[in-house]
């Protein structure tokens, strides 16, 4: 945080944080956080919510978020398309049965969610390394519930990727079914090769070149939509960080780019 306050890059257009991690921080990091709202737009990414969950939906915590929102000036807020728990917190997202009774549920769900913000949200779809139930693919699964929510999606590209090799489908094709009305921005990141068949969402790596492919190819079918680059730890130095959002910003503007970028930036 210091460093990007103390740079404030022209190339940074957004942040996005995890309400979680901010709400009730007072004394100086809340004060900082302030100055970081009040210098940048603000998008929220939440953690917890546990939409796919078999547990009552949080209500308490969406009135939180959304006191928090208002505080704050914030008006995008978005959760991951999955669950992290039932009575306790298994700290990690699991993957929803792709089934029509759980499109259903799910859907409900995210209404009731909308209801309490007094807006829409955006889901993500997630990666995940085993599914208990496969009546639909990802993708029917996936427009189902945003059809029948009638809400938007966050577009993680890094996980089509992940998930496109470790259970054998094709990440066009995929990339292809995802409605582009609903699409709202954008999510790359890094990720972790543990096998040739196997790939582990981590966030604690540079993008690489498939992400970077697959992104090209989104901004040729969806257009230049907002992107946020995720890394959640093994941070380098930011000047590097900065390399991947300034091709993020080159791809957005030219997707044909991919082939002149700068070393810096495009490895994996």
């Amino acid at each position: 945080m210091q460093a990007l306050w103390e740079r404030q890059p022209e190339e940074v257009d957004f942040l996005e944080v995890a309400p979680e991690n901010w709400i009730g921080v007072g004394g100086r990091q809340g004060r900082r956080f302030r100055e970081f709202t009040e210098r940048y737009p603000v998008t929220l990414h939440g953690l917890s919510l546990s939409l796919g969950a078999p547990s009552p939906l949080d209500e308490e915590l969406l009135g939180r978020i959304r006191r928090f929102m208002h505080e704050h000036g914030i008006t995008f807020y978005s959760e991951h398309l999955s669950y992290c728990g039932d009575d306790g917190h298994l700290y990690d997202l699991m993957p929803i049965p792709f089934t029509d009774e759980a499109v259903h549920y799910v859907a409900g769900r995210i209404r009731r969610a909308q209801e309490i913000l007094g807006q829409r949200i955006a889901v993500e779809n997630v990666s995940y390394y085993a599914m208990p139930d496969r009546s639909l693919s990802e993708a029917e699964f996936l427009r189902a519930v945003l059809e029948e929510a009638d809400c938007d999606l966050l577009l993680d590209v890094n996980n089509i990727v992940v998930n496109a090799i470790n259970h054998g489908y094709d990440a066009m094709e995929f990339l292809e079914a995802v409605p582009a009305e609903r699409v709202a921005y954008l999510h790359v990141a890094g990720h972790y090769v543990e096998a040739e068949d196997l790939r582990v969402d981590t966030h604690g790596a540079a993008v690489s070149d498939p992400v970077w492919q697959l992104l090209a190819h989104t901004y040729e079918r969806l257009g230049p939509l907002p992107t946020l680059l995720e890394r959640d730890f093994n941070f380098p130095p930011l000047d590097e960080l900065l390399g991947e959002v300034r091709l993020v910003r080159r791809l957005q503007q030219d997707p044909a780019a991919l082939s002149r970028a700068e070393p810096e930036a495009a490895h994996g």
